[in-house]
């Protein structure tokens, strides 16, 4: 690790990078970032690490949801609010059930850049580049959209900043408050074509919130049911920006990247010998890794002792993404195998990107009842080979959209062109992760 520096990736093959035309430019943009303060601190991050080595332990469940990729043009206070509001209400539900702690962490105030399958995306019989994500280009279809501009790094900062902000107002503010949030998933319940497979726990988490006011525990003299703890995490694919934004604690002198609490490396970027393992191996942040079905299991061994050769509990998430008709066949034995191991590592569930598909209509979409199912899936591996299911990691959002079909409203084909709003992948809107949120209950509880 004493030869690990912020900026010794950059000794290594990278891919899933944008072309940036003026390199001067790009270093001026880089240089202004490492100026500026940092979005989070390590003492939070360390906090973060805490509760995810309790997690990993099997004494905690991690929760962690937000938007496929956060746009420029949605930034603003209400879809922010919306978000954060979902998220809690998987929450309280989540805790009710599994009675263990939820260790909330949000997909926002950074996930600006996404992979992609080519450089480039044809459309007419033109060819430009692929958009990556509004911190390094335009979604719109045109060569000045399309041209990466390293500007952007400075806005994706502000618009981080402002975001954090504002989730920290809203998680000590009082708009945690439990009992405000168990309100709202009444109004879910009731609203619901199958309310009455949900009525009875949020009912009874009423009850209980009832059953302590009596008893003189409120929100007037109990902070824990008057605020929360929210974290933020996204996936470190642009390691420009990712470097000019780590920083050294000045209390332990570890090096920790200041862009979001926790950070995750992807499917197609976890090469042992490339970029963004090099980086990622030496900051203190807890980190992820996105696994999927061609992982192997002495491959999955050293990327863990890579990433975690000191073998700590709250180090190393891995996020597994199978694919509902895949996880059966290959998540039992990298289980098996790490437990043999001695590995110390939170399993989390990304029932999402292995069930997407392209719907008749022209759209990417993906099914209720295959999230469902590879969820499912990942809880009955675990119980079948002895370790804990850690957690779930959902693309997700708080508006009303059509992007996902299934659920209790029963979103067709048909209905996904009604509010289509992703510039990515599908999400599951507000609906849909709270139906999620009662039948994963129901799984957490007897795990």
């Amino acid at each position: 690790m004493s030869q690990w520096q912020p900026d010794s990736w950059r000794s290594k093959p990278i891919l899933q990078q944008p072309t940036y035309e003026d390199k001067q430019q790009l270093k001026q943009v880089e240089e202004t970032l490492s100026s500026y303060p940092p979005l989070v601190f390590a003492a939070e991050t360390r906090a973060l690490r805490k509760q995810l080595g309790d997690v990993a332990e099997g004494k905690g469940f991690l929760l962690q949801g937000g938007d496929c990729a956060e746009s420029f043009d949605e930034f603003n206070a209400p879809k922010i609010r919306d978000t954060f509001k979902v998220i809690l209400q998987m929450a309280i539900v989540l805790t009710y059930a599994g009675r263990c702690p939820v260790t909330k962490v949000a997909r926002m105030a950074g996930q600006y850049a996404k992979p992609r399958s080519g450089d480039f995306e044809t459309i007419d019989g033109l060819s430009l580049p692929s958009y990556r994500g509004d911190i390094i280009n335009s979604f719109e279809f045109t060569e000045a959209a399309r041209r990466p501009d390293p500007q952007r790094m400075i806005e994706a900062y502000h618009r981080g900043a402002s975001t954090l902000n504002l989730l920290r107002a809203f998680a000590q503010g009082g708009l945690a408050d439990l009992h405000e949030v168990n309100r709202w998933n009444m109004a879910f319940v009731e609203n619901n074509p199958l309310k009455e497979r949900y009525h009875d726990l949020a009912k009874r988490i009423e009850d209980s919130l009832e059953f302590m006011k009596v008893m003189g525990i409120n929100s007037a003299n109990t902070l824990t049911l008057h605020e929360t703890s929210l974290y933020t995490s996204h996936e470190a694919l642009l390691l420009n920006y990712e470097q000019a934004l780590t920083r050294v604690d000045t209390l332990t002198g570890n090096w920790y990247n200041c862009s979001a609490h926790m950070l995750w490396i992807g499917e197609r970027t976890r090469q042992l010998d490339h970029a963004h393992l090099e980086f990622f191996r030496g900051i203190h942040n807890p980190i992820g890794v996105k696994v999927g079905p061609s992982m192997q299991e002495d491959e999955l061994i050293q990327l863990i002792d890579a990433l975690n050769p000191d073998n700590d509990a709250g180090r190393l998430t891995l996020i597994t993404r199978m694919g509902a008709d895949n996880i059966e066949q290959h998540l039992p034995k990298l289980l098996r195998r790490v437990k043999q191991e001695g590995r110390k590592v939170v399993w989390s569930s990304d029932p999402m990107h292995g069930n997407t598909f392209k719907a008749t209509s022209g759209y990417k979409t993906r099914d209720f009842d295959a999230i469902l199912r590879e969820i499912k899936q990942f809880f009955a591996a675990h119980e079948s080979e002895g370790t804990h299911a850690g957690g779930i990691h959902l693309e997700m959002t708080g508006q009303h959209v059509t992007e996902c079909t299934g659920g209790a409203y029963k979103i067709s084909d048909d209905d996904l062109a009604q509010a289509y709003k992703t510039q990515c992948d599908p999400r599951l809107n507000a609906d849909q992760v709270l139906e999620m949120a009662f039948l994963v209950a129901d799984h957490l509880r007897s795990a």
